[in-house]
């Protein structure tokens, strides 16, 4: 039973570049915030710099659409870390005869399910450069490749390949794009 099953975790939103991406985002905001206060009540509220000595218009009321701006993004990432947007798995099941994706969504849980007589082949894309793109997907009859890697940071060329063909072989397909 455990043979015609195999199921791989997909990593989500939850990671520490993004939790750190939203904390600087958020100290930021509250700078910006502390900045304009002290230009608009005359006293330094930041023990760096001077800010007391802006004027409140305009820069004080910049700094302040600043704290906003900071404060909205801030809240989109914190919410988006902590529903985990993105994660989920891939379920391959050869004795039912389905491959089922599941993401979590922003607002709800996406699905996919496959029947594993219409995968064509596995592909492996690499692509280096600007916008670099190494991923694995699955090439099915009368659709779009349907990716299976998580989005983000590029796996390693050899984490690729080896779950590339550890997939092809489960499923009894060709591999495609080494």
């Amino acid at each position: 039973m455990a043979a015609d099953l195999l199921e791989q975790p997909v990593l989500g939103s939850r990671r520490l570049s993004n939790i750190l991406v939203a904390l600087m985002v958020t100290i930021g905001g509250i700078g910006f915030l502390f900045a304009s206060l002290s230009s608009y009540l005359g006293r330094d509220l930041l023990p760096l710099g001077h800010p007391a000595g802006l004027v409140f218009v305009p820069q004080g009321l910049v700094m302040g659409l600043y704290s906003l701006a900071a404060a909205l993004l801030a809240t989109y990432l914190w919410a988006v870390i902590t529903i985990n947007v993105g994660s989920g798995s891939n379920r391959f099941d050869r004795s039912a005869g389905v491959v089922t994706i599941s993401r979590r969504g922003f607002r709800q849980p996406i699905s996919v399910e496959i029947p594993i007589k219409d995968i064509q082949a596995v592909k492996v894309e690499v692509r280096d450069g600007f916008n670099t793109r190494r991923r694995v997907s699955l090439r099915v009859r009368g659709r779009r490749d349907m990716p299976l890697t998580r989005v983000g940071e590029p796996l390693p060329l050899a984490q690729l390949e080896q779950d590339g063909a550890e997939l092809a072989r489960f499923l009894g397909v060709n591999l495609e794009g080494l």
